[in-house]
């Protein structure tokens, strides 16, 4: 079915018709009005408020800055609690303003941040915590929030898997002091590169406002040590144009997600870490596996046989972030106890799955991997 010019990875772009986009492009260049909040920014603000169904969001060149940003603009500062299992941006925007990682463990059912084990690392100069959604699935709020309250501590989520998904309130980039937003090509809904920042109330979206733009007020008022991080006007049309597909990118995602559950969970030593469990399930922005000891190989030798079949699958989050140089000294690394997220990070595969794949294809992987 496959072969070396027909591979399969573990996820791609959803893109658009072209022709459907080259009215944007034709009126950008008439404008000639190509980044600094134009009238593309703008509308993709009003329309992802809407569709998120939050009141405050500011669009941003990329999560990354996004993060940065966020901490910058609740004044963090010290040491913050997050986990180490998460893409490396999350604790190096911590790094990039001057605060000190402290990791913690995770929960074995979600890979989210453990509540239990946040209490037991606040510290004196602990001054927030950053929390991840893994692979769009909620953290427990309420638990971080209780013990955010108690401390007197800023909640920063990492949203980046969590486009659209919701708990029974609402959405869940509703949580927390921000939410960050990843709007990258691989996510669930992309504006080429970008990502914005969810505030809850005008005043913080304001200050986030001037951060991202320098720190400037008006053409002549500078009022804070800003960045550069505004979204340019291509990427904002396309995120409108994206937006008027995003609901059929994301029923595709759970039918691909159905197909994966039906035919690997009889597979022995396969785990399912995700589950349809209906409107208000993970969006499907990732579809892990764990490969359990009772399976007949270890994660990274299925990982090299798909690959060697045209499947690129992923190893998704390997190495933890605390394995990296720049945090392997910290104490928390060399005391705290991070077995479950490093038992994760031996053992997660995170399968293909994006709108474009075939059932044929998703087939081709769960066979790859049932007579592997």
């Amino acid at each position: 079915m496959t072969t070396d010019r027909t591979k399969i990875f573990v996820t791609q772009p959803s893109l658009p018709p072209l022709d459907e986009f080259v009215p944007y492009l034709e009126k950008i260049w008439t404008s000639r009005i190509l980044t600094n909040g134009g009238d593309f920014h703008k509308e993709l603000e009003r329309k992802l408020a809407d569709y998120l169904g939050v009141e405050h969001i500011s669009l941003f060149s990329n999560a990354t800055v996004g993060l940065i940003t966020a901490l910058k603009s609740l004044r963090v500062q010290g040491e913050v609690i997050t986990t180490p299992y998460s893409f490396v941006a999350t604790a190096h925007s911590l790094l990039w303003n001057g605060i000190t990682p402290v990791f913690v463990d995770v929960e074995p059912n979600t890979l989210n941040i453990d509540p239990h084990k946040i209490e037991r690392a606040i510290s004196p100069a602990t001054t927030a915590i950053m929390a991840v959604h893994v692979y769009g699935q909620k953290c427990d709020v309420d638990a971080i929030k209780k013990i955010a309250d108690k401390y007197n501590l800023k909640i920063i989520y990492d949203a980046a898997h969590a486009f659209g998904v919701k708990d029974p309130g609402g959405s869940i980039l509703r949580h927390g002091d921000l939410s960050v937003l990843s709007f990258h090509a691989t996510k669930v809904f992309n504006t080429f590169e970008g990502g914005a920042i969810v505030s809850p109330d005008a005043n913080a979206k304001k200050r986030i406002d001037y951060l991202k733009n320098f720190g400037f007020a008006d053409e002549v008022t500078v009022v804070a040590t800003g960045i550069n991080g505004k979204m340019n006007e291509f990427s904002a049309s396309l995120g409108i144009l994206q937006l008027k597909y995003i609901d059929r990118f994301l029923r595709r995602r759970r039918d691909i997600a159905k197909i994966y559950c039906e035919r690997l969970s009889a597979v022995p030593g396969v785990r399912i870490l995700l589950k349809d469990q209906g409107d208000l399930a993970a969006n499907f922005s990732y579809f892990p596996v764990i490969i359990e000891p009772t399976f007949h190989s270890s994660r990274d030798q299925l990982y090299d046989r798909l690959k060697k079949n045209a499947v690129h699958a992923r190893r998704y989050f390997y190495p933890l972030i605390s394995d990296f140089p720049m945090y392997r000294t910290l104490s928390s690394v060399m005391e705290n106890d991070l077995s479950v997220a490093r038992a994760a990070s031996d053992t997660v595969l995170c399968l293909p799955i994006y709108p474009d794949l075939t059932d044929e294809q998703v087939e081709y992987v769960c066979a790859q991997i049932s007579t592997s």
